[in-house]
């Protein structure tokens, strides 16, 4: 007897997740010369006191600081120490600096931007943007972590701003 294959089980083939993209884009007006907030905020020794999460950083490359430059930042996640080894990929001192990382949960890149702010008062707009594609998180869970990261971009600039801007 012949079988009836259009009642068969179809099987489907497991699907490719797309990765989703991650964008974030923070920024500030600080009312500090943009060379200051550049060489504090460019300087990741610096980054445990205005990055709530971050605990410490550690050079894995000989100073000074440069395109090729690795550290390894630890970082507070859930609660528990995450270390996220970093490279300096790009590095224009008083305009930008862009880093990577790819532990984690997805491909990192933190991009920072200063340019002069005002009407020649002296003041800056920092730039903080994080963009990356989520390789091991859903659609939903990439649109939390991206909410998350917002709210914490904010929080980190604005304690830059009030450390750079205390009176001396």
């Amino acid at each position: 007897m012949a079988r009836d294959d259009s009642k068969a089980k179809r099987v489907r083939e497991p699907r490719e997740r797309k990765p989703s993209l991650i964008d974030v884009v923070n920024e500030i007006e600080i009312r500090r010369p943009r060379a200051e907030v550049a060489a504090y905020s460019g300087d990741m020794d610096n980054a445990p006191a205005w990055y709530e999460a971050v605990s410490s950083v550690e050079w894995k490359s000989p100073g000074p600081a440069r395109v090729g430059s690795e550290f390894a930042m630890t970082q507070k996640i859930l609660g528990s120490p995450v270390v996220y080894g970093y490279e300096i990929r790009e590095l224009v001192p008083g305009e930008r600096l862009v880093t990577s990382t790819d532990d984690g949960p997805f491909e990192l890149v933190t991009t920072y931007e200063w340019a002069d702010a005002g009407d020649g008062d002296g003041a800056t707009r920092m730039t903080l943007r994080n963009r990356g594609e989520a390789r091991r998180l859903g659609k939903f869970a990439a649109r939390a972590v991206a909410g998350a990261m917002r709210r914490a971009g904010r929080k980190d600039l604005q304690r830059l701003k009030e450390l750079l801007e205390q009176p001396a």
